[in-house]
């Protein structure tokens, strides 16, 4: 486990609290646990706003959530998730000294609007800056699992960023949605919910222009998307009666600030979002979008946009490194 001092660093130079720095450095043993899992490392598949942070865009919004489709429905079994996730933080304890104990764990496994299993699980942990037991309770990071998503691509295994000083030599891995269909899930999200943080990632991905995908292939994935829980394809007409409430939550959202100071910056960009999605207005040429005053970049990326192969989520197909034997639980 890293120390404190890197930690309170880390906060120093990014203008964030050490207690997001220690969450985003849990963040991504937790990830490492489930990669190193063999149950989990194929059969679950990252998502989400972490997701594009910590694999896609490492100078993103913070987000403290894991979300994961999964492929098989049975792991949301009630038995399932206490058995693998004690050996999920025993392996994560073993490899990098944090405190996860199995009586941290917690899962509330429900069923979903759609009538379909779901669970919101919770991991206690205790890291460098955390306070001592008897201090507090114990910060948690937050799963959020599903069966039911469609999943249009095949997932791709991708590097996690972790920029601390113990990062494994191998690096940290996981298996998640391709960049394709973590756009078209946004897209999809911002017309059924209309939150802040799902325009503020709809504009954030359109505008790496370097990186965005052919409007066909993003509308093929939003259509499957929107067919798969029969709703209508989110247009800027449709989302215009929820500009005011849009605008009025984000004034009393969480940070970070950039999601929402810029709200109607932000909302002035979807007409031609959506203009290039139907085909109906080509892309005007922008210099690609730099980080903000808050956003300090670690290191680059460079991001491939193949659209994968249907056994790009095997790692032996695709030459990425799998843990070893001696790294797998």
């Amino acid at each position: 486990m890293i120390n404190k001092r890197e930690i309170l660093e880390a906060a120093s130079a990014l203008g964030l609290l050490p207690n997001v720095i220690e969450k985003d450095y849990v963040l991504g043993w937790v990830l490492a646990g489930i990669n190193a899992h063999p149950e989990l490392a194929d059969a679950w598949v990252f998502k989400g706003g972490t997701c594009l942070k910590k694999c896609y865009f490492e100078t993103y919004r913070f987000s403290e959530d894991l979300d994961f489709t999964l492929r098989d429905e049975r792991h949301l079994e009630e038995g399932f998730l206490p058995r693998v996730f004690g050996e999920v933080v025993a392996w994560i304890a073993d490899q990098s000294g944090l405190a996860m104990p199995a009586e941290q764990l917690g899962f509330d496994i429900y069923k979903n609007p759609r009538g379909h299993l779901s669970c919101e699980g919770k991991i206690g942990y205790r890291g460098p800056v955390s306070p001592t037991a008897g201090a507090g309770g114990w910060p948690k990071i937050r799963l959020d699992l599903t069966a039911d998503e469609k999943l249009v691509l095949a997932s791709v295994r991708r590097e996690v960023f972790h920029a601390y000083s113990d990062r494994p030599e191998e690096g940290i891995w996981i298996n998640c949605y391709a960049y394709e269909e973590a756009f078209g899930e946004k897209l999809r999200a911002l017309g059924e919910r209309t939150r802040p943080r799902d325009l503020y990632d709809v504009v954030h991905l359109y505008r790496h222009g370097d990186n965005r995908p052919p409007a066909a292939v993003l509308r093929n994935v939003l259509e499957q998307k929107c067919a798969y829980k029969a709703i209508a394809l989110p247009t800027y007409e449709a989302l215009e009666p929820h500009r005011t409430d849009l605008e009025a939550m984000g004034r009393h959202a969480r940070p970070p600030a950039s999601c929402t100071a810029a709200g109607g910056r932000l909302w002035a960009a979807l007409p031609e979002i959506f203009g290039w999605i139907m085909g109906r207005a080509e892309v005007p040429l922008r210099a690609r979008i730099e980080p903000g005053a808050a956003e300090v970049s670690i290191r680059d990326r460079v991001l491939p946009m193949g659209i994968p192969s249907a056994h790009a989520r095997r790692s032996k197909s695709s030459g990425l490194p799998r843990p070893t034997s001696s790294a797998s639980i």
